[in-house]
């Protein structure tokens, strides 16, 4: 088995204990996501849930004249489909490959099974949703308040922290997309991150050179979203196992 195709590279299917991992390793379905695909659309019910292992998925928040914004990232620190668990079936939002790679999905009837048996997957689950809802709103008053540089230092970070290298695979456009701004405001700004040294940007890849910059650059929202994150779940990132 490939080493990106380990199911334990999920912080949720890792924190479980072996009876529970052993009994849903066979409804875990090992997937290749690609840059830009959409998992799932506004209004649809869900038919399966996404544990990421080295893919990112963003939720996208979608107006009637068509603009996008994210409101949310997920990777391998937690699972794609939480209105299965959470009784709503279907979500406001559409989901789309952030950064390509591997994820394992599983039919949302299975967890939902689970989920039932009011065990250990339980309150992991509500404690990885109660993270991302802060999240959510730290993005929802950064959008509000923060500038776009620091708004790009805040998704640089979190999608760093969510990835096992420095390199990201990302086009302006889909930048632009998740920030809810015009991609030439994307351009200019990671054009002055690149001047100052901190990332490297040519033809969609970006490259995280100094990461200790990002963060004194980046507005408070990442650290409170950090410091929820690992209280909560007590996840650590790539970056911390390297170090």
């Amino acid at each position: 088995m490939e080493a990106s195709h380990n199911p334990m590279l999920n912080h949720i299917l890792a924190a479980l204990p072996s009876e529970i991992y052993q009994r849903l390793l066979p409804d875990l379905e090992c997937v290749r996501l690609h840059l830009g695909e959409q998992l799932y659309a506004a209004g649809e019910a869900l038919e399966y849930v996404y544990f990421p292992a080295t893919a990112i998925v963003s939720l996208l928040y979608t107006m009637e004249d068509g603009r996008s914004a994210e409101i949310g990232i997920v990777g391998n620190d937690g699972i794609l489909g939480i209105a299965v668990f959470m009784g709503g079936e279907s979500v406001p939002n559409r989901a789309v490959v952030q950064s390509g790679g591997v994820a394992f999905r599983m039919r949302a009837d299975v967890l939902a099974a689970e989920f039932r048996q009011a065990g250990t997957l339980q309150r992991v689950l509500l404690r990885y949703t109660q993270s991302l809802i802060a999240q959510m709103s730290q993005t929802a008053v950064c959008n509000r308040l923060h500038s776009v540089e620091q708004r790009l230092c805040l998704w640089l970070l979190l999608s760093h922290d969510r990835l096992p290298s420095d390199e990201l695979i990302m086009t302006q456009e889909l930048i632009a997309d998740m920030l809810g701004v015009r991609r030439e405001a994307v351009s200019r700004e990671a054009a002055r991150l690149q001047d100052a040294g901190l990332i490297s940007y040519h033809r969609g890849h970006i490259t995280i050179l100094d990461r200790a910059g990002l963060e004194a650059r980046a507005c408070e929202c990442y650290g409170v979203v950090r410091r929820e994150a690992k209280r909560l779940l007590n996840l650590v990132s790539p970056q911390d196992i390297i170090s």
